[in-house]
């Protein structure tokens, strides 16, 4: 996959890390961005609708659309789209994926933010 992109690997401890990447190369870890919303203390998860599919759906719409008010306002209707149906232990996500996604959810009239 080329351009951004978010990378989760769930281990065998249940700890879920996401990093993101670009082009090849790691940019670090993705951040949590509690300081928006706190919703999981225990972290990122995914392949469910709770506290820590809610903290990566919020992280990773803060990061794509670099507007803090624009996610908080979209970030629980690409939860439930997007995170809540991963499958498995890892997971990628492209950055134009994410974003036209969020144009969709944005279009419908989805809203979800807490």
């Amino acid at each position: 996959m080329s351009g951004k992109a978010y990378r989760g690997i769930r281990h065998p401890s249940g700890k879920c890390v996401v990093a993101v990447w670009q082009d090849g190369a790691s940019l670090g870890q993705l951040k949590p961005r509690r300081d928006l919303r706190d919703h999981s203390p225990d972290g990122f998860n995914w392949s469910y609708g709770g506290s820590g599919p809610s903290q990566l759906a919020l992280a990773i719409c803060c990061d794509a659309l670099g507007d803090d008010a624009r996610a908080l306002r979209i970030y629980q209707a690409f939860k439930f789209a997007a995170i809540a149906t991963i499958d498995g232990d890892t997971f990628e996500l492209g950055e134009v994926e994410a974003l036209a996604l969020i144009e969709r959810l944005e279009h419908s009239g989805a809203r979800g933010a807490q």
